[in-house]
């Protein structure tokens, strides 16, 4: 299986990028995993919000795959602890699946038709995080499930 983060718009923060692609080399030593990034929309500033959205998802849906397994980046949705993550990373790897992909949206969330088309969403926290602090948080939790799941002495009880 190989597992994908992808995100809207590049990582502003040069300091935020080196701790994120620190975790992305820590995370391919368990499986095929990268971040590819869609570009933000030139005037996007003059876009109404749900223009956006639509804008953004249909960049978004260009890039999903028939059998790709989607989750969403929402803070709507399912909250884990570290181990039950790493106990859905296994559930999610024993099914099977070709790609597994994980989406982080721009700064107003997704549009509908992004939703109707994943498998749910999960929250990193009730708090709101910026889309760009979020991958970091996200790259980081996939490592700790990994080292959870293979018994390495990362993550702490």
């Amino acid at each position: 299986m190989k597992i994908k983060l992808l995100v809207v718009g590049k990582t502003q923060s040069a300091d935020l990028a080196g701790l994120i692609d620190t975790y992305t080399r820590r995370v391919n030593r368990y499986l095929p995993f990268e971040i590819e990034v869609i570009p933000d929309l030139k005037k996007a500033g003059n876009l109404p919000e749900n223009t956006l959205k639509q804008k953004e998802g249909l960049l978004i849906l260009d890039r999903l795959r028939d059998g790709d397994t989607v989750f969403l980046l929402d803070e709507r949705g399912k909250q884990y602890g570290s181990v039950e993550f790493s106990k859905f990373l296994q559930e999610q790897m024993n099914r099977g699946g070709k790609q597994l992909i994980f989406v982080v949206g721009g700064a107003y969330g997704f549009d509908k038709e992004v939703h109707n088309s994943s498998q749910g969403k999960i929250s990193l926290s009730k708090m709101t995080f910026s889309h760009q602090m979020v991958r970091l948080f996200f790259v980081e939790q996939l490592y700790r499930g990994f080292s959870i799941l293979r018994n390495e002495p990362y993550h702490n009880q």
